[in-house]
């Protein structure tokens, strides 16, 4: 019978800095991409530990691509829907990535995610009107943008928890059953013993 299940521990700590590590995506940044470099990481580290094999990486690899693709996908078909141009689809992109960062300490960090939407809007909005494009129709873009910023966020992290849950899949290490309640009590009396 095994001892006091440390793998457990550590793939649970490992699951739990992967979901810290997906609330970037409200940053703007490649949450999903440091996600996959932090699994490979735990791979080389501990190879002993998950059944990390071919298809593992191809479906991590397969989610990563997904959400880049419904991240920029859905913003443009929003913002293309409500009326942006091209270019304001693009500074859109780029306010959101400006106003996530400078939005990012208030609220503890979840300004990044007002900062997004209201920098998608406002980057739009003024490409928009400086393109001699009417107030209204500018703004109607601008809200096309920010939707499409906030769907497409909604999607990229939906990618990332599928790829933290593949990986909890893969990593989790199995649990041998008691066969006896005297193994149950041992097993209890162990774990007690190592927290204190």
């Amino acid at each position: 019978m095994e001892a006091f299940p440390f793998a457990s521990l550590l793939a649970g700590a490992f699951l739990t800095l992967l979901c810290f590590v997906l609330f970037l995506n409200i940053f703007g940044l490649p949450a999903n991409w440091i996600i996959l470099g932090l699994v490979a990481l735990w791979k080389l580290l501990l190879p002993g530990q998950g059944q990390l094999d071919a298809w593992f990486w191809a479906g991590m690899v397969a989610f990563a691509l997904l959400g880049e693709a419904l991240e920029l996908g859905v913003q443009v078909i929003k913002a293309r829907h409500y009326g942006s141009s091209s270019s304001g689809t693009f500074a859109g992109m780029v306010g959101a990535f400006i106003g996530a960062i400078l939005l990012a300490p208030l609220f503890w960090g979840l300004g990044a995610l007002l900062g997004a939407l209201l920098g998608a809007w406002l980057g739009c909005y003024i490409m928009e009107v400086a393109k001699g494009r009417p107030t209204a129709e500018a703004m109607n873009a601008a809200m096309g943008a920010m939707m499409g910023r906030f769907l497409g966020t909604v999607c990229k992290c939906g990618t990332g928890a599928a790829m933290i849950a593949l990986t909890a899949h893969h990593i989790w290490p199995a649990v041998a059953e008691p066969e006896t309640p005297a193994e149950v009590v041992g097993v209890f009396l162990h774990a007690l013993v190592a927290f204190c």
